[in-house]
């Protein structure tokens, strides 16, 4: 709390160069590519980074092969040569995975057309990745016998990549790039709306926890506020050239159905792509494409009874998936940009999530619609262009802002870690070594980690059961990631909260001890206002959010 308390009492005090609203995809990128390019950088949202959209996604960094049945070809390009770049930036974070696709009768395409489009695919993308490999049923059989091939005609294998940690988690490295950049970000911190004041931006604010409001003044002001940006041009007077269509989507977490590190591809009963995602020792299915009017979204019990219903069609587990299966859900919109003469009544099926980039030159205000996550070093590029035009100047335009820090500084993390002997701490119950996980999570900083594991071989223990955080890792949230609430732990700087049963997280101890660790003599009203709040996201839901 130190640190964005620190940061709420900067914002009111000093000009800057661009306040962003929203601390999203779009919104933490820009940050950091602002900052890192030597811009004077606010971020703000009035909930958690990466609290909406940006926590709900299939984990999956790939580029956009569906798009290639309505021949986007352009976006496909782009994507795929994103996805590139961001597994050769973040190698520990972002990692090439492989999709096995199976393909039932009476489908609308032959495996072997479809095969032949996954090598166009590939070529369009540099042959960046293995290459693609055409199944029978008899071979999909063999690589993953929980499939179901009595319907199928074959399949095919391609690659693309995914996230090893939760999506949030990537969220927030560009936010923590942004303040070692030196930017001022704070979350719960609402914009109620903002005015032009001569040449700068006047944007009144709210410090969700307290009810405080103050002004923040900057030059140019960025509306990156992910499903509510149209919401937000209408507090700031803004008049844009596009808009967003809405369209929900959902998943399952349930207990891992196979240990292969693949990804399980479907065509669901309705033709969509249907996915069976690795998430450690826990599986995600999914997902749903739901059109909604508008980008406040709950699972409902037929969401719920689509994915079970097209998983257990599909795959031969020794007893069907059910509600009593699941052990978190997730549940957001994809904010889809189109053009204001193009309507709403389009095929919003048929729509890509690209984004769009609206700048308005006479009040120095830019909106970003749309956008993913395997597209927000692009965004980030984009905005310091724009920034450029409206005559903000940046001292160091050409400084990349993104990226794992050198070889060098991963081995000398590496060297001292086998020094200490580090990984024979790894918890029998842990997916990976111990090194792997506090090198991709935080990477230069995990070196401060190895010192307090040294003086102290307590804080290399678990400490919430049921997880993979040390006690150590606890104490860094609380120092340098801006927890305020506890979900803010849980689910997003953490996966803890999707992976770990509701009820088993209520009764544990070590959660407690969490909790005094991150909130002090506020430990106990945290924990109660979480539990308070969030009901068990395995319980059939009905009209309130699912979290």
């Amino acid at each position: 709390m130190k640190l964005r308390n620190r940061n709420i009492e900067k914002l009111p005090t000093e000009t800057f160069d661009a306040l962003i609203i929203g601390g999203g995809i779009n919104g933490a990128a820009t940050a950091a590519a602002l900052a890192g390019k030597g811009a004077k950088v606010a971020l703000i949202d009035r909930g958690d980074f990466a609290g909406s959209t940006s926590m709900h996604s299939s984990n999956l960094v790939w580029g956009g092969i569906k798009y290639m049945e309505s021949k986007d070809f352009a976006l496909v390009r782009k994507l795929c040569k994103s996805r590139n770049h961001l597994i050769k930036s973040y190698p520990s974070t972002v990692q090439e995975i492989r999709f096995l696709t199976t393909i039932s009768k009476g489908f609308r395409h032959s495996p072997r057309y479809l095969w032949a489009g996954t090598w166009l695919y590939w070529l369009m993308g540099n042959g960046f990745t293995k290459l693609p490999r055409l199944l029978s049923p008899n071979k999909i059989k063999q690589q993953e016998p929980i499939i179901d091939v009595e319907g199928a005609v074959g399949g095919f294998e391609y690659s693309d990549a995914y996230l090893h940690d939760n999506d949030a988690r990537f969220v927030f490295n560009f936010v923590r790039h942004a303040l070692n950049y030196g930017a001022i970000a704070a979350n719960y911190v609402e914009s109620l709306g903002a005015e032009r004041d001569g040449d700068l931006w006047v944007t009144k604010a709210r410090n969700v926890m307290d009810g405080n409001t103050f002004d923040i003044r900057a030059k140019v002001l960025i509306n990156a506020a992910g499903p509510w940006v149209d919401q937000h041009n209408e507090l700031t007077g803004q008049k844009t050239t596009h808009h967003h269509l809405y369209s929900k989507g959902i998943h399952l977490i349930v207990p891992q159905l196979t240990d292969s590190q693949r990804v399980l591809a479907f065509f669901a009963d309705d033709g969509r792509l249907f996915f069976v995602i690795p998430m450690g020792n826990r599986t995600c299915i999914g997902t749903t494409d739901t059109h909604m009017e508008h980008p406040e979204v709950d699972v409902t019990a037929d969401d719920i009874a689509f994915v079970l219903e097209n998983i257990n069609k599909r795959l031969t587990l020794d007893k069907p998936l059910t509600q009593d299966d699941i052990i978190s859900t997730r549940c957001g919109v994809r904010p889809l940009a189109i053009k204001d003469n193009q309507g709403n009544d389009r095929d919003f099926l048929q729509l890509s999530r690209k984004h769009v980039v609206d700048t308005n030159a006479e009040s120095s205000h830019i909106s970003i619609f749309g956008g993913k996550l395997t597209d927000c070093l692009n965004v980030g590029d984009e905005i310091a262009e724009e920034m450029s035009r409206l005559g903000v100047s940046l001292s160091d335009p050409d400084f990349q802002w993104y990226g794992e820090p050198p070889k060098p500084v991963k081995q000398q993390f590496m060297d001292q870690a086998k020094r200490m002997n580090l990984d024979a701490m790894t918890a029998s119950t842990s997916s990976e070594l111990l090194s792997t996980r506090l090198w991709r999570r935080y990477a230069d900083q995990a070196i401060q980690m190895l010192e307090k594991i040294r003086q102290d071989p307590a804080q290399g223990e678990i400490l919430i059961e049921g997880t993979e955080y040390i006690r150590c890792e606890i104490e860094h949230a609380r120092d340098h990631e801006m927890i305020t609430q506890l979900e803010d732990f849980l689910r997003r700087r953490a996966k803890v909260s999707l992976v770990v049963p509701h009820e088993q997280l209520r009764q544990s101890t070590g959660l407690k001890e969490a909790c005094r660790v991150l909130f002090g003599d506020d430990a106990d009203e945290r924990f109660n206002h979480y539990f308070e709040q969030n009901r068990d996201t395995a319980l059939p839901p009905t009209s309130s959010s699912v979290v």
